[in-house]
């Protein structure tokens, strides 16, 4: 690439003394925040986004690859989208009364997503996963949880963490982890007091032949409620999420992010029986929940999804991306890295024998915005990213994994850092509260 030249930050970083001090840990989400980039090297604030590109606040243009951490599966400024939330916005936002495109959006939810009999709103994610967990406990009866994945900030979720500091222990000794695709950890936590199996149906590692079936039958045994935290795989790997994709039922599934494009939306489905609980038993009401222009821009995505078929398209360009990137590692020799995950978002992965892997993939991101592109360990694909980004990706990985392993195997990877490294979101990133204290466990 004739172009290479790392990009100057100065306005970006004028506005993060601003907020030194005022905003707790600079932003509000952490995945975008400058502990997550090279600090020094990284753009930090955008100014504006068009397509598969975002501009920073100096003015740098970048191919983007993190694309708002998952929510633009049709890319920024999406035509159709954002139309349909400027004809809703002159009608208004948020009323007195209930609007109608609650009703639309919830008949359109049900007609593409398997096993939706009933659907509530909200905002955020962790809105939903706890509220399907709060319906979980009343419908059986039952306590405790067993999670495997990330699941958002609420309680009962982020006191497995290491980051768990505010939560009382009664609480965090209601919920306990499992590993993916496997079985025998799921049935070494359960106890009889268990209300929930709640997981990721996918991440970056595929669900081995039988695991999720499995994890159905189990809790039909058992009387356990099954939910599935859809927010990356929602609307995403298949239009219907994993339940459409792996051909398996769960009872409850969380959505958020891809479902508006950007817009804040947050979707509860599922078996009429347990969420005919929030009619009264369950309080789970908010005052945003209708909001009328998250429910517009949903509404346009999920039919732009549908009627262009995009999940195809983009796990084909994604596959494109990831299996000739793979070739690329395997060509320059380099064991230490690869790349996996369905086409839709893959991941790079690095083996820490050689070296550190944020070391390695802060190296790796350093060189990529020098490149003219926003990587942060991911490629999250969207309708709007073409086969000549692809093609201009390759070719900046291609200098840039040379440089990384002449690094690598000199030694001095350390000293080929421009800036402040990447920190890890959790010291710790397994065996979180695996098993219940004191459980009565039933095989």
């Amino acid at each position: 690439m004739s172009d290479v030249r790392y990009p100057t930050i100065t306005e970006s970083c004028k506005l993060l003394q601003r907020a030194e001090g005022l905003i707790p840990a600079y932003t509000q989400t952490l995945a975008k925040g400058p502990a997550q980039h090279v600090q020094g090297i990284a753009p930090i604030y955008a100014q504006r986004g068009k397509g598969a590109h975002l501009w920073d606040v100096d003015g740098n243009k970048y191919l983007d690859y993190t694309m708002a951490v998952g929510p633009l599966v049709l890319g920024y400024g999406h035509e159709v989208v954002d139309n349909a939330i400027e004809r809703q916005l002159r009608d208004g936002i948020t009323f007195s009364l209930m609007h109608p495109l609650e009703v639309e959006v919830a008949e359109l939810i049900r007609s593409v997503v398997p096993n939706t009999e009933s659907v509530r709103y909200s905002k955020t994610g962790a809105d939903v996963t706890t509220a399907a967990i709060r319906l979980a406990r009343a419908f059986t009866g039952r306590n405790t949880v067993l999670c495997c994945g990330y699941h958002g900030w609420h309680d009962w979720y982020i006191g497995t963490s290491d980051r768990d500091a505010g939560i009382p222990h009664v609480v965090k000794d209601l919920t306990y982890t499992f590993n993916y695709n496997d079985v025998e950890s799921v049935l070494a936590a359960i106890d009889d007091d268990t209300a929930a199996i709640i997981l990721e149906p996918m991440v970056f590692e595929e669900p081995q032949a039988g695991f999720l079936q499995t994890l159905r039958s189990i809790c039909d045994d058992r009387g356990i409620v099954l939910i599935f935290d859809e927010m990356w795989t929602g609307f995403r790997i298949a239009l219907g999420g994993a339940q459409e994709r792996f051909s398996v039922r769960a009872d409850l599934a969380c959505f958020s992010k891809a479902v508006a494009n950007g817009m804040p939306l947050s979707i509860l489905t599922g078996r009429a029986d347990i969420m005919k609980l929030c009619e009264h038993d369950v309080f789970f009401f908010t005052t945003f929940g209708g909001e009328a222009l998250s429910l517009a821009a949903a509404k346009a995505t999920i039919q732009f999804l549908r009627d262009n078929d995009v999940p195809r398209r983009i796990e084909e360009l994604g596959l494109i991306l990831r299996d000739e990137l793979n070739a690329l590692i395997r060509d320059q020799g380099i064991s230490y890295m690869s790349c996996k995950g369905l086409g839709t978002r893959t991941m790079i992965a690095f083996d820490g024998s050689v070296a550190d892997p944020l070391l390695m993939k802060s190296f790796v991101q350093q060189e990529m915005l020098a490149r003219g592109i926003l990587w942060g360990g991911f490629h999250n694909m969207s309708y709007a990213h073409t086969a000549a980004d692809v093609s201009l990706t390759l070719r900046a990985y291609n200098e840039v994994l040379e440089l990384l392993n002449r690094a690598v195997v000199g030694g001095d990877l350390i000293h080929q850092l421009r800036g402040i490294p990447m920190r890890p979101v959790f010291r710790r990133t397994g065996n979180f509260n695996i098993k219940p204290r004191g459980a009565t466990v039933r095989v």
